[in-house]
């Protein structure tokens, strides 16, 4: 169950603020994180890491990622350099770079994303007793190969005031003929949709989700949308009732406008749960300082951080019990979908040929 904490959060307008306040919090001393950036980290033959930055490859947007290691850079001294793409861009990039990449850390969204970069053996395996106590096991990769740091629910939207949500159910429940022409998707080219596909495969079999996808097919409003934020603008101006979407964009609609006519409501609690992925990191295989890669890795999954990492894009830690932003923790409680997240990965061919026969563009 995703706990919702009432202590409040600083605003995203306080970003910056975040970052100092993470600054004089140092990790407790138990954390292998803190001793392991506290001084130049070893790399695998237990030589000292080369001068330099540590490298980040991010597909995570400066906004959401720079205060937080703007924060560690002053708390450790270590410098970190952010090379910002898209997933699919960086994991090709460190399969063409080989051995000579400067990458130390690959930060993306997205756990099919990881679940690819660690299939093509660019992730190299971690044990951290912290990361695991930390990280639940459905989060993160079984080999330790990539971590959860942040969690979105991927989750049924709806019009306040023109639609009961006790009319609501589950999200097989919106293929059925009173949703006609009333239901908005995104594109089914976005990796958040495949993801949530590849769960329902592994959950509800190849021909039960195939008849799922032909009714929200059929149902729909309007042509999927190309991002979910317009998507949830379409809902709130009466263009469809009831759509799919990652909550943290409507948490940042709500923090423009507390008044958003839309809400989220959280389907299957009586069955598999609510679809959750990650945003994440792995220690890139060909580092010259997985030790210090790793000391990152395991900063940013600390008590000290989760909480804030998660509420600059109004996301849940992956940790348990920590904090929430005031705009999430209104939403509610819910249960998530137990499964291991790596599914997404493992069954997304399966997916995006499914999305295909149902005619989902």
């Amino acid at each position: 169950m995703r706990l919702m904490s009432a202590a409040p959060l600083r605003p995203l307008a306080l970003a910056f603020a975040i970052a100092f306040a993470l600054t004089a919090c140092s990790p407790p001393e138990a954390e292998p994180a803190a001793d392991a950036a506290a001084a130049p980290a070893a790399n695998a033959a237990g030589a000292a890491a080369p001068e330099g930055p540590l490298v980040v490859y991010s597909e995570r947007k400066p906004p959401l990622l720079d205060p937080i290691l703007a924060a560690y850079t002053a708390e450790t001294g270590i410098a970190i350099e952010t090379r910002v793409d898209g997933a699919d861009a960086l994991i090709e990039r460190l399969a063409a770079e080989g051995a000579t990449t400067p990458a130390d850390l690959l930060i993306t969204v997205d756990a099919g994303n990881l679940w690819q970069a660690a299939e093509r053996n660019l992730l190299a395996p971690v044990s951290s007793p912290l990361l695991e106590a930390n990280v639940p096991a459905n989060l993160r990769d079984a080999q330790g190969r990539w971590f959860g740091l942040s969690e979105r629910a991927r989750t049924i939207m709806f019009a306040e005031g023109r639609v009961d949500p006790a009319t609501l159910s589950t999200y097989e429940a919106l293929a059925e003929p009173q949703w006609k022409g009333k239901l908005c998707l995104r594109s089914s080219a976005k990796v958040y949709n495949q993801s949530l596909v590849a769960t329902m495969i592994e959950r509800l079999g190849t021909d039960a989700t195939r008849e799922v996808l032909k009714g929200w097919v059929a149902n729909l409003a309007a042509p999927p949308f190309a991002d979910d934020t317009l998507l949830l603008r379409a809902i709130a101006a009466g263009q469809c009732e009831v759509g799919l979407t990652n909550t943290y964009y409507l948490g940042r609609l709500k923090a423009e406008d507390a008044a958003f006519g839309v809400r989220p409501f959280w389907p299957n609690q009586d069955s598999a749960g609510v679809h959750v992925n990650i945003s994440g990191a792995g220690v890139v295989a060909a580092s010259d300082r997985p030790g210090q890669a790793q000391a990152l890795l395991e900063w940013l999954a600390s008590d000290t951080v989760q909480a804030k990492f998660a509420a600059l894009n109004y996301e849940y830690p992956v940790k348990p019990g920590m904090t929430l932003d005031p705009i999430v923790a209104a939403w509610g409680e819910f249960r998530a979908d137990p499964v291991g997240i790596d599914v997404t990965g493992r069954r997304q061919a399966e997916a995006v040929m499914l999305m295909n026969e149902a005619g989902w563009r």
